[in-house]
């Protein structure tokens, strides 16, 4: 994979999006003379950072910072005394919120060098895919079968906007060598019984035009390994998940009473996908979206039940028509469907929150070649062994980066015109039809990289895409009538509608700046392409949406184009402020804050 030191490469890594989250969250403009001084007058000093690549978009490359005032000899700072040099300045002092963030740093960083180590101790096999990179292509399946399921487990780094993007504090070394993506963990579901008395559950769900309930689904996928008592029907939980919630007032309860039954570990093994908590299996028709209480990014990964009425309703809605006419303009893009969901109620008919799993359909077949755009575009670490920067300088490499090689000396092309109608191409598949989903339906995606799944044709090109989330819809309320219409009684129990206002905020931010930008960026940050020049190819993409005479049109195109700053989430801030993504109102989860658009010329 070329970086000699995993735990150097894992610091160089952390640093690295500390400081891109600081010059974001600040706004902080380019240096004049290629050092990045990041003031800390609380400590009566400052951070002095050599800077390798300057993006417009905020996918800057930097070295290794140093105190201002060190002497020479002075080792560079890590990312932990980052992380607390920033917590000082921004809060005053080490509070809760502030030594949580620094300790979730620390754990991040110590399992990035665990993933990292273990991808260069078991290299993948070369997948005979469209894109195949050898042996060391960390993206590559283990076993050559499942594509998709290769680029889920290939996301070693995470987002490069967030500080903390690998911890998982609460799992054990043994838990996490089972249960996450990266180091190809795989493991047997966790069953129980429940009796129908405490059963909440929804199916849209159909085969050859039939509803398949969701207890038919479970007892499917569960196949003969774990049967029920009569009468009672099967719920399958993470592993970690059942023995984190066994012990709550509610749950132990249940048990006590009989209404729930612990069956056990069993069945076969599935894997963890990408966001932890969703899980697929090979060739099963059903992937499977888990709670699980652990903190990830900025949330506890428990399912709320509006979730669960969501996906359902999304499903639904797109069956009335919306899908028939979304298709006849989009062909290539579709989202990955829930519909279908089991949970648990008490008796006094309230949720028992972690005891629930969304059923989601499996669209993909092992050959295709699919994967979210995160893990597309992620670098293959290579960072400082030795403490210095001669390894902080090189262009890195990508899965993306392969692609693009490979189409140019195939095409005979320069790497960067292929790199640029590459993008074209990703703009016409992508992000066209999230568009054409506002504007003729008015429901705003949280498209943002990870939630976005790109298919390549079978030589490397954008054919289509897939959205999937049931936490990411945005409802406009301006056009609640016309959805309604659509679907009588929409958003009654899902919460999905959201002001005007606020959808603007969001869809501009995981579309536009963490989805388009943060591809722009990455193809100038690994050399691949002028960000220039990128950007003025969105603009006109833009531009040309936003002026057609025949309406309707998503009030996003017009607001890029005018804006001279954008909102834009932030997550150093909002992980300092100890927010959780899942509580609260939609328009007070997270911190954001003002950037300068770099769409504006």
């Amino acid at each position: 994979m070329g970086h000699p030191e995993p735990c150097a490469a894992a610091q160089h890594a952390a640093v690295e999006n500390l400081l891109r989250c600081w010059v974001r969250e600040t706004d902080a403009p380019a240096p004049d003379d290629g050092v990045l001084r990041v003031p800390l007058p609380v400590g009566g000093t400052a951070l002095a950072v050599p800077v390798h690549y300057w993006s417009p978009t905020g996918r800057h490359r930097f070295g290794l910072p140093r105190l201002a005032d060190a002497p020479a000899s002075a080792p560079p700072v890590d990312a932990v005394t980052v992380a607390a040099l920033l917590v000082r300045e921004t809060s005053g002092d080490q509070g809760p919120d502030g030594a949580d963030l620094v300790a979730r740093v620390a754990d991040s960083v110590r399992r990035t060098a665990v993933f990292l180590q273990d991808r260069g101790e078991r290299p993948a096999v070369a997948s005979g895919a469209s894109d195949p990179s050898g042996p060391s292509d960390p993206s590559g399946p283990s076993d050559g079968s499942d594509l998709f399921l290769a680029a889920e487990q290939a996301l070693l780094l995470g987002h490069p906007l967030h500080p903390t993007p690998k911890s998982r504090e609460g799992l054990t070394e043994a838990e996490a060598r089972r249960y996450s993506p990266e180091l190809r963990g795989s493991f047997p579901l966790h069953w129980v019984a429940v009796d129908p008395s405490v059963l909440a559950t929804d199916s849209a769900w159909t085969e050859r035009g039939r509803r398949i309930a969701a207890p038919r689904l479970t007892a499917r996928l569960a196949g003969d390994g774990a049967a029920p008592p009569d009468g009672y029907v099967l719920l399958p939980l993470h592993p970690w998940q059942f023995r984190a919630v066994r012990h709550r007032p509610q749950t132990a309860a249940l048990l006590d009473a009989g209404l729930l039954r612990d069956l056990g570990t069993r069945g076969a093994p599935w894997h963890p996908t990408s966001s932890l908590r969703t899980v697929h299996r090979t060739g099963a028709s059903a992937m499977l979206k888990l709670s699980l209480a652990l903190h990830i990014t900025n949330s506890r990964r428990e399912n709320l039940r509006k979730e669960l009425h969501r996906g359902v309703e999304v499903h639904r809605l797109l069956r009335s028509g919306l899908s028939r006419q979304w298709q006849a303009a989009h062909p290539g893009f579709d989202i990955v469907r829930d519909p279908a969901w089991l949970a648990v109620d008490g008796p006094d008919g309230r949720p028992v929150r972690g005891l629930d799993v969304v059923i989601r359909h499996n669209p993909f077949r092992p050959s295709d070649d699919v994967s979210c755009v995160a893990s597309l575009v992620e670098p293959w670490p290579h960072g400082p062994a030795d403490g210095s920067d001669r390894h902080a300088a090189r262009a890195p490499r990508s899965r993306l980066a392969e692609v693009l090689t490979r189409l140019a000396g195939r095409t005979g092309r320069p790497r960067e015109a292929v790199a640029v109608e590459w993008f074209l191409r990703y703009l016409h598949h992508v992000v066209a039809p999230v568009l054409w989903l506002d504007a003729h339906a008015g429901i705003a995606l949280e498209a943002h990289q990870q939630n976005t799944l790109l298919l390549l044709d079978t030589d490397g090109w954008p054919a289509g895409g897939r959205y999937r989330d049931n936490q990411g819809y945005y409802f406009r309320e301006s056009r609640r009538a016309e959805l309604d219409a659509r679907l009588p009684g929409i958003g009654e129990h899902s919460d999905t509608f959201v002001a005007d206002d606020v959808t603007d905020e969001r869809f501009a931010y995981y579309l536009a700046i963490n989805n388009v930008f943060g591809l722009i960026g990455a193809l100038g940050s690994q050399h691949l392409a002028d960000e220039r020049v990128l950007l003025a190819a969105f603009r006109s993409f833009l531009g040309g949406l936003a002026s057609r005479p025949e309406p309707p049109c998503s009030p996003l195109p017009a607001h890029l184009l005018d804006s001279s700053v954008l909102r834009c989430k932030a997550n150093l801030l909002t992980r300092l402020h100890g927010l959780d993504e899942l509580v609260g109102p939609v328009d007070t989860q997270s911190v954001y804050v003002t950037v300068t658009n770099p769409l504006r010329p």
